[in-house]
C-alpha cells in the first residue's frame, strides 16, 4: 500500500516520539493495561492514554477488555506504517528500553497472582518460558512416531536437524558446500554411526538418483538464486514414493537481513514454491506459510510436502 506525503509525514511525527516508542516495544511483548504501562514506564496516566489513542488510530495497537479494564497490544504491522515501524525496530538498542522490558516482566509476574502459570500466559503461551516446554523437547518427543528410512540432509549446516532425526533413520547423508561447517557436523554427530557426510554444493548433487526416502530442505532456499536447479536436484533423489520437505522464508522486503545473513533472494511466495514442486514432478501434499514470528519484521516460512509418485520419473 502507497502513503500519501501527508500520510507519511504524519506517520513519521508518530514514530519520533520517545515515548509512544517504548509503548509499542512494550506492547510487542506483553498485552498491558493503561495502568501497567503507567507503571513500567513511569509516564503520567494521561500521557500513556494520549499516546495509546494516537497509535490505535493510526492502526498500530488495539485493545480488549479483560475485566474491568482495557489491555493493549500491537496490530501486525501492514504494508505501510507497520513496514516502517518494522524497519525502526530493528535497530533500536537503548538502556531505557532494557529497564522498560524488566519492569515489565515484574509487572506481569505481580499480575499472576491467584492464577496458575498457564491461566497466566493463556492466548500467549508460545511467547513465555516453562521449563522443558521448548519447540526442540516437542519435536523430540514427536519424531518417535516416525520411521523415515534414507535420508538425505541438504544444506544441513553443522547437523542439528540430523542429529534430530538420525535415530529415526536407516541412514542420514549431510550435504553442505562449506568445509568448515561440515567439520562442525562431524564432530556433533561423530557418536552416530548411521550418518554420512558429503562436501558438494546442493546445485549439482553427488548423490545417486532415487536413493532416498525423504530429503530436507531445510532453509536452504534462501541461499540460491536458482531456487528450480535445487529442487530439481532434491526430487532427482527420490525414491518412488518418497517425500520432500521444504522449509523456506516467504517473500519479504528486508534487504538488510539478507545481507547479514548472507542470504542470496528475498524468500519466496507459496505459489511460486507450489509451481516448482510441480515442474519437477512431484505430488503437492501441501504448501503454505506454516509459522509467522512474534516479534518485528515478523518474518514468515513456509513448510512444503511433495511426493514423488510410484512409477514416475521426476522432471530435470
Amino acid at each position: 500500500m502507497s502513503l500519501s506525503l501527508d500520510q507519511s509525514t504524519q506517520l513519521c511525527s508518530l514514530l519520533a516520539d520517545p515515548s509512544r516508542v517504548r509503548l509499542l516495544l512494550l506492547l510487542e511483548q506483553h498485552e498491558l493495561s493503561v495502568a501497567e504501562l503507567t507503571e513500567i514506564t513511569g509516564l503520567a496516566q494521561s500521557r500513556v492514554s494520549t499516546h495509546l489513542a494516537r497509535l490505535k488510530r493510526a492502526g498500530l495497537v488495539q485493545d480488549k477488555r479483560s475485566g474491568n479494564a482495557a489491555l493493549y497490544s500491537v496490530v501486525p504491522p501492514r504494508e505501510d506504517g507497520g513496514a516502517l515501524w518494522s524497519l525502526l525496530r530493528e535497530r533500536l538498542d537503548d538502556n531505557r528500553l532494557r529497564v522498560d522490558r524488566e519492569r515489565a516482566e515484574q509487572v506481569i509476574a505481580a499480575r499472576k497472582h491467584g492464577k496458575t502459570w498457564a491461566e497466566s500466559v493463556a492466548g500467549r503461551m508460545e511467547l513465555h518460558y516453562s521449563p522443558g516446554r521448548t519447540w526442540e523437547a516437542t519435536a523430540r518427543a514427536l519424531i518417535g512416531l516416525l520411521e523415515l528410512g534414507d535420508v538425505a540432509d541438504i544444506a544441513c549446516g553443522d547437523g542439528v536437524l540430523s542429529e534430530l532425526i538420525a535415530e529415526r533413520a536407516r541412514r542420514v547423508t549431510c550435504v553442505d558446500i562449506s568445509a568448515t561447517v561440515i567439520a562442525a557436523a562431524r564432530k556433533r554427530l561423530a557418536r552416530l554411526a548411521n550418518v554420512e557426510f558429503c562436501e558438494a554444493d546442493m546445485h549439482a548433487l553427488p548423490l545417486a538418483d532415487t536413493a532416498y526416502d525423504h530429503v530436507f530442505l531445510m532453509h536452504a532456499l534462501s541461499y540460491t538464486q536458482t531456487p528450480q536447479t535445487v529442487i530439481a536436484e532434491a526430487a532427482r533423489l527420490l525414491k518412488p514414493n518418497g517425500r520432500l520437505i521444504v522449509a523456506a522464508l516467504a517473500e519479504h522486503t528486508h534487504t538488510e537481513t539478507m545481507r547479514a545473513y548472507d542470504h542470496l533472494n528475498l524468500g519466496i511466495a507459496p505459489g511460486r514454491l507450489h509451481e516448482l514442486l510441480l515442474a519437477c514432478g512431484l505430488i503437492v501434499e501441501s504448501c503454505r506459510i506454516s509459522s509467522r514470528e512474534m516479534r518485528p519484521p515478523y518474518f514468515e516460512v513456509i513448510t512444503a510436502i511433495a511426493r514423488r509418485a510410484a512409477g514416475t520419473k521426476t522432471a530435470g
